[in-house]
């Protein structure tokens, strides 16, 4: 089966590409995402599928890497603890609703790629990241959207 294609959006004041380039085996898990559609998407990942890594709400927002889903979805224990900001008294361990997936840091682009850039190119048009009043923190890129950003990154 292909891999898939996903792009993940992370504000760096809070976790930036650069942070997970210094965790443990350049691995985390990719917590607190609490909306439905984002989280479905998680669930739909494959250990193999590659991820844009995006910085958001950044001067400029940008694709600042690649990372791999190294761990499909499981239980986001933050959903469990009261003195977590993530905590949702609505999920159980026996009855989890938000998962994580786990990634691993492939590579930082040497220039990120600003969002402003990913806009002027006509075959990226269709990109969900560029559809008027998208938000969602986690969202499909397809293939084809995929080469063009590798290229823009110079790859």
């Amino acid at each position: 089966m292909a891999h898939r294609y996903w792009l993940m959006k992370s504000e760096p004041s809070a976790f930036s590409i650069q942070d997970l380039r210094k965790t443990r085996n350049q691995t985390t898990s990719w917590d607190g995402v609490r909306n439905f559609q984002a989280r479905n998407f998680m669930r739909a990942m494959k250990s193999g599928d590659r991820v844009l890594f995006y910085h958001s709400n950044a001067d400029p927002p940008a694709v600042a890497g690649i990372a791999e889903v190294v761990k499909e979805a499981y239980p986001d224990d933050t959903a469990f603890d009261p003195k977590d900001i993530h905590y949702d008294p609505k999920s159980t361990p026996a009855r989890p609703l938000w998962d994580v997936v786990d990634i691993k840091l492939v590579r930082i682009f040497p220039v990120p790629i600003p969002l402003d850039r990913l806009r002027e190119v006509p075959k990226l048009k269709r990109m969900e990241l560029l559809r008027k009043g998208s938000r969602l923190s986690v969202q499909p890129v397809r293939p084809e959207e995929w080469a063009v950003v590798l290229k823009l990154a110079g790859s």
